[in-house]
């Protein structure tokens, strides 16, 4: 049996890992924030955002340390309920615009 390399311990032990969720928290969160103003995907986005975010966080409370991201996980929900409110802001004034732009009409 050849030696152990220099070092070796016994099994490799893999550092944390992150968590898939909180990443696609963040990815949902900056495309509801970009996505506001031209489509108004923040009101899809932004809360869907906020709800893997919210369920990231507690995975990796619960990991014990095995899982990392809570950094991503808590940008992804706060950036995903800006964008949200953007959006729904957006769609509110996108509203009211077309419902005032035809009332400047004069009428014989």
């Amino acid at each position: 049996m050849p030696p152990a390399p220099v070092g070796y311990t016994g099994a490799a032990v893999a550092g944390p890992r992150t968590d898939g969720l909180a990443i696609g928290a963040l990815i949902a969160g900056i495309l509801s924030l970009v996505c506001f103003w031209p489509l108004c995907l923040g009101i899809i986005l932004g809360p869907a955002a906020a709800i893997m975010g919210f369920i990231s966080r507690q995975r990796i409370a619960a990991s014990g340390g095995t899982v990392t991201g809570g950094g991503l996980a808590l940008a992804g929900l706060i950036v995903g309920i800006i964008g949200f409110v953007a959006s729904a802001a957006w769609a509110i004034f996108s509203i009211f615009l077309a419902s005032h732009s035809g009332s400047n009409t004069i009428t014989p």
